[in-house]
């Protein structure tokens, strides 16, 4: 009799704690999403988080529409060289793999789709590219919107290994530095001490024999002459004492310089090794980002948690990124590297020089022709830079970071860059130092854009737009190019000697904080009421309680460093942004002192009160402030100097606000 053919029946399925929760997350978010409810940039992060993790974890067959694998270039056949065409596209052959149990596999592939469908179906809809083909459909937008946020997590990743390792070679460098230094410190008493024993050699060879042995000179008829003699020996063998002294010391000495020597070797091929794995990760992130269709790096642009304050603005810009990577799209048209386009002689099949007004080709960028019009191919790290840079439209501006959730404008196209595959230096005076110069009429979209004087920077995007994070709206987004700017191009080679600091200049200061105009005016800033400033909006002054907004505490730093340099400490502070509830208690301990709450100016955190002698009129401390606070933004209002209404010398403001 034939064996039963019913099948045992399976177990159920156990799952984890932790992706229970992922579980009940993406349900929660589900329901926002249902609900027509805006996720916060928390719930966007876990949206990211899961879409990913589901790519990663889904087996082959199970992620919907997975495209096939691009083929490698044949043995022999340069990367350079590819053509900026889509070449036909062959399946992957399925790779070998550990032997996993069914239940293991049929769990994977169930979280993998509970998550993306839970996640990313009901946001589909509002993330489908402009003119795509893909009419709705739900493979084509969910695998763009999951390929981009797929590649999104790991540039960060990468970008993240990039800056511990760009740490550890300033470490290794600091090493260097140090062994560098010990090594000279050695070589001078090596050489101090060689002399010594030269010049003490070449003294004992000149000298006649009685000099050098005095008790040659003894003689038994002479007893008033053996006294001398006996002395000048005793005084010979202490001077040939020393002498062997320094010849030791000498000699321990040259074993040391020996050793520094081989420390300073060491900590070179520390600085090497450091550097190498960083240029390795740089150069992956280039690999990555080459690989990147127009399709996945336009719904990256639209990655961003918020349209920023410029709303209608900050979206035509990236409505009109997303067209024109759609038009290479349509075209079949993938960007080359940044490697291909350096030789407008040799160019990637399909593509002409570009050309400026007077014939000559533009270095970095390409034509293609689509229809009969020909259009600008930009090198996919430039692709990549900017739908990075559009992607961050609208989150804050805080001074001295570079992201992911906070820039000032260094920071900002720093970021932006690394995420492409380039090394940039994270403040505008060094990337303008460092950065090879274009004409600004021969502007390309990804060129850094420098204002007037240089101490704002930002990411162009054609059309004479650029997008930063700016000091003066406290976000990131996009703004007009500047009368008189300068601007550089990433992806040429660097000049071989540093620019020219860019002349002063400008109505604007660092990262285009507004500067201080004289006479009264609202100090009002962000929407907010006077001392409802919420605390993420403020920056602190280094390591103390104190805070400002950012721009005014970014120039009290440095006001900070120029008063240390000349007094030998930082400044001396007591009060800085007082909240609506610290004005209350200070009017109620000091009525006839403090403001009426609610209108004191250290609520508009531009306000703050100094010590260490700052606080006395006529000090060498104050009469600095009077001679050098208004180089970083800061005065002294008309009542508070010394005989006038109310004299508080110790009170300064960033501009004129009362």
């Amino acid at each position: 009799m034939p064996a039963s053919r019913t099948s045992p029946a399976r177990p159920r399925p156990v799952i984890s704690a932790r992706e229970a929760q992922a579980l009940r997350e993406a349900m929660a978010l589900r329901q926002t999403l249902a609900a027509g409810q805006t996720l916060t940039p928390a719930q966007a992060t876990a949206l990211r988080t899961a879409a990913a993790a589901a790519v990663r974890t889904a087996p082959p067959g199970s992620r919907p529409g997975s495209p096939a694998v691009r083929r490698k270039p044949a043995p022999g056949r340069s990367a350079a060289k590819r053509a900026p065409a889509r070449k036909p596209k062959s399946r992957a052959k399925a790779s070998a793999r550990p032997e996993k149990s069914a239940l293991a596999s049929r769990w994977s592939t169930r979280l993998g789709v509970v998550a993306m469908s839970t996640l990313l179906l009901p946001a589909v809809a509002v993330l489908v590219l402009p003119g795509s083909d893909d009419g709705g459909s739900a493979n084509g937008p969910l695998d763009v919107t999951t390929l981009a946020l797929t590649a999104q997590s790991s540039l960060l990743e990468q970008a993240g290994r990039y800056r511990q390792l760009e740490q550890e070679v300033a470490q290794r460098q600091t090493e260097l530095q140090q062994a560098r230094d010990a090594e000279l410190t050695v070589r001078a008493q090596v050489e101090a001490e060689q002399a010594v024993v030269g010049t003490t050699a070449a003294d004992l060879y000149r000298s006649a024999p009685a000099e050098r042995f005095p008790v040659l000179g003894l003689d038994v008829e002479d007893d008033a002459a053996t006294t001398d003699a006996l002395y000048r020996e005793a005084l010979a063998e202490r001077a040939e004492r020393a002498l062997e002294g320094v010849v030791v010391r000498a000699e321990r000495t040259g074993t040391a310089l020996v050793a520094a020597t081989d420390r300073v070797a060491e900590a070179e091929a520390a600085v090497a090794a450091a550097s190498d794995l960083a240029a390795g990760v740089l150069a992956k992130v280039r690999d990555k980002v080459e690989d990147l269709s127009p399709a996945v790096t336009a719904q990256l642009a639209a990655l961003g948690g918020g349209a920023g304050v410029e709303q209608d603005r900050n979206s035509q810009a990236l409505v009109r990124w997303q067209t024109y990577l759609g038009q290479l799209a349509s075209a079949g048209i993938e960007p080359p590297s940044a490697a291909a386009l350096a030789d407008a002689t040799d160019l990637p099949s399909g593509l002409s020089p570009a050309l400026d007004a007077t014939g000559r080709p533009v270095p970095g960028v390409a034509w293609a022709v689509i229809g009969s019009s020909p259009v600008t191919v930009l090198p996919a790290e430039t692709v990549a830079a900017v739908s990075t840079a559009l992607s961050q439209v609208g989150k804050p501006y805080v001074d001295g970071t570079s992201g992911p959730e906070t820039y000032d404008c260094g920071g900002f196209t720093s970021a932006a860059w690394l995420l492409a595959g380039y090394a940039v230096p994270s403040t505008p005076e060094n990337q303008w130092a460092t950065g090879a110069p274009v004409a600004l009429a021969d502007l390309q979209v990804g060129d850094l854009v420098f204002s007037p004087g240089g101490q704002d920077v930002g990411i162009y995007l054609g059309d004479g737009d650029v997008v930063g994070a700016s000091a003066g709206t406290y976000q990131v987004g996009v703004r007009s190019v500047p009368a008189g700017s300068s601007a550089t191009r990433v992806t040429l080679p660097a000049p071989a000697q540093t620019n020219a600091a860019l002349p002063p200049g400008g109505d604007t200061g660092i990262c285009g904080a507004a500067l201080p105009v004289p006479g009264p005016v609202s100090p009002a800033w962000g929407g907010y009421a006077n001392g409802q400033i919420p605390g993420e909006a403020l920056c602190a002054l280094g390591a103390a309680r104190h805070a400002l907004r950012c721009d005014a505490a970014a120039s009290y730093v440095r006001m900070s460093t120029a008063f240390e340099s000349a007094f030998g400490s930082p400044l001396c502070i007591t009060d800085s942004y007082r909240s609506y509830a610290s004005q209350v208690s200070a009017f109620a301990r000091k009525p006839g002192l403090a403001a009426v709450p609610g209108t004191s100016n250290h609520g508009w955190a531009l306000a703050v009160d100094l010590c260490g002698g700052i606080n006395v009129a006529g000090s060498q401390q104050w009469t600095w402030m009077t001679a050098n606070a208004g180089r970083f933004g800061f005065v002294q209002p008309e009542w508070a100097r010394p005989g006038n209404e109310k004299p508080e010398p110790w009170h300064w403001e960033f501009g004129y606000i009362s």
